[in-house]
């Protein structure tokens, strides 16, 4: 099996009531997961707000990362920008911290061509002694990473694995099979409540934010897949997804990406990982009412 494999979170980032990091409920949530038995951590992605981030304090929260983790699992770490010799400069900061991967999305606001996403991702490579994972999100980028982009770049060495959070699934599975001969590629799923399939089509784990709140959930679904035991993996999916409902509590108030990890953060909040439920302005964290919407869905799947 590749390197990076099993449940590898992408780690919320908790705030004090005055927007800084709040580093002590930090350290809780990267001992809660570790302690979950997560097989890795993904720092500085989609659900820890990287892009509100200055260059100051995403190196900072990479340090705390490092320095807590003590290379008890593996630690990648986004380097999104819009930009590749921006993303450069995160990834050669990231390296000189001591991550064992970078992680880096196709150019955006600007839309690029697969032709450009190939060199991006080549140069990229080029610039570093780490493996370098592409970040499929769609939603955010506005441009796909083409099934045959993925293939190139996989073939050529230029891309270590892929981290899937475009929702197409369709495609996820026609690069598993064109890479199946592949033994050094990983391919691993952004999703979180169609985990058990994507194990079963072949992927090599998996990347969920609802991990935030419930490691040892997926850590079951992993452990139930690895065995073939597939009864048990639909029955804590079903579990899990009922526990994802969360990410709806706030939906039609609030943008669609401040309502998911607002509801990771409320949850984690009401299970006293972290102090407060803040957002990145603008984004607004999640009200009073719906933090009650939360914890009704806590208690119904057994975490309170």
């Amino acid at each position: 099996m590749p390197k990076f494999q099993g449940v590898v979170p992408p780690v919320v980032t908790p705030y004090n009531a005055d927007f800084s990091v709040d580093y002590s409920s930090y350290t809780r949530v990267l001992e809660h997961l570790i302690g979950g038995g997560c097989h890795g951590l993904f720092v500085l992605g989609s659900t820890s707000e990287v892009t509100f981030f200055d260059e100051a304090t995403r190196r900072k929260i990479l340090e705390h990362t490092v320095k807590v983790v003590n290379g008890r699992v593996p630690v990648i770490t986004g380097v999104l920008d819009p930009a590749t010799d921006r993303v450069i400069s995160h990834a050669k900061v990231a390296q000189s911290i001591g991550v064992d991967a970078v992680v880096a999305t196709a150019p955006f606001y600007t839309i690029t061509s697969q032709s450009e996403i190939l060199e991006h991702f080549r140069i990229l490579r080029g610039a570093l002694d780490l493996p370098v994972i592409a970040y499929d999100i769609p939603v955010c980028v506005h441009v796909k990473l083409a099934r045959q982009t993925v293939v190139t770049l996989a073939r050529e060495g230029a891309l270590a694995g892929l981290k899937d959070s475009s929702g197409d699934d369709g495609n996820f599975r026609y690069v598993l099979f064109d890479l199946a001969d592949d033994k050094d590629f990983f391919l691993m799923t952004g999703s979180e409540i169609v985990v058990d399939s994507v194990l079963q089509m072949g992927a090599h784990g998996v990347v969920p934010g609802l991990a935030n709140v419930d490691p040892h959930g997926y850590v079951r679904l992993w452990d139930a897949a690895q065995k073939g035991d597939w009864t048990a993996a639909k029955k804590e999916q079903e579990r899990l997804c009922r526990l994802f409902e969360i990410v709806w509590v706030a939906a039609g108030r609030v943008s669609g990406g401040a309502t998911g990890v607002g509801g990771f953060k409320t949850a984690m909040r009401s299970l006293g990982i972290i102090d407060t439920n803040a957002m990145a302005r603008p984004r607004q964290p999640l009200n009073d009412a719906e933090a009650k919407g939360v914890d009704d869905i806590l208690r119904a799947v057994g975490l309170k």
